[in-house]
């Protein structure tokens, strides 16, 4: 890295099959950051290509998902990599808008805190979404390199150091979050299993009732409650979405909580074959 009049910053991201986004998100950092450290899940497209040909700045650091790790282990392995005294983290479809941009640079001069929270604008369907929940993400993304690391398994958690300043700023990170419904849909099936692990640390129990109305709660919650209602058809759409994905978790757990063995449904259908099948010649 080549010495600047300021404390250095890096972005660390994590990739997986971004040959669509990773053009866009380099041109948008490339100009203005020190060092870039993308650590890949073992992408299959173009984008170790991409990477390799996006400059000095960049460091591309194959680093395949090992069993029992998550999203939060390969950030980390990004700080382990990083050289930058701050470090901005970002997600491979952020784009930083010009107001943050200057900001983050101003704080870092400042060193009024050690780290920073800052909130998105996140994108539906290629919609800039106002309500529904969106409008709740305020993170502390950009702090000191050694002041920061995550946990959790897909939605991670942020972890200060101890006696960390936090400072807020006032830009907003764009989040180009989710091109069509159905890459809502996939996201959303990856992120079932932190939502049944939390679920069933909840000690929740479910029947009928719960079943009926946590869904009908969601979608209130997301439309009314959260302002959805002003994105429109979008936010009808997402609120709907919301809805479904507590009913599908909550099916799941219903199904954990009233399970029938399958060796159990064996013997009980071959107990009643024995009371009900034909008898007599050429029975078997």
């Amino acid at each position: 890295m080549q010495p600047t009049d300021r404390p250095t910053l890096g972005v660390v991201a994590i990739s997986f099959d971004e040959e669509e986004d990773l053009p866009g998100f380099l041109a948008n950092l490339t100009p203005w950051v020190d060092e870039i450290v993308i650590v890949d899940d073992g992408s299959s497209d173009a984008t170790a290509a991409i990477a390799a040909a996006g400059g000095d700045k960049v460091r591309f650091i194959p680093s395949p998902r090992a069993s029992g790790e998550y999203y939060s282990h390969q950030r980390n392995k990004g700080i382990a990599a990083a050289e930058s005294e701050w470090l901005l983290h970002m997600d491979i479809d952020e784009r930083v808008s010009g107001p943050l941009a200057s900001e983050i640079l101003s704080a870092i001069r400042a060193g009024s805190a050690d780290a920073f929270r800052f909130r998105r604008r996140n994108y539906f369907l290629h919609r800039p979404m106002r309500g529904g929940g969106w409008q709740r993400w305020n993170q502390e993304h950009l702090a000191r390199r050694e002041v920061l690391t995550f946990g959790g398994m897909f939605h991670e958690t942020c972890a200060l150091a101890e006696g960390a300043r936090v400072g807020q700023l006032r830009g907003w990170m764009n989040h180009l979050n989710d091109a069509s419904f159905e890459e809502r849909m996939r996201k959303s099936a990856s992120y079932h299993p932190e939502v049944m692990a939390r679920l069933r640390e909840s000690g929740v129990s479910v029947g009928f009732g719960r079943l009926m109305m946590d869904p009908v709660a969601a979608f209130l919650r997301s439309y009314l409650a959260l302002g959805g209602f002003r994105d429109g058809v979008p936010g009808f759409i997402f609120a709907v979405h919301s809805a479904t994905a507590r009913f599908r978790a909550l099916a799941s757990l219903w199904g954990e909580q009233h399970e029938i063995p399958r060796a159990s449904l064996e013997r009980d259908l071959a107990e009643a074959w024995e009371k009900e099948g034909p008898r007599g010649p050429g029975a078997g």
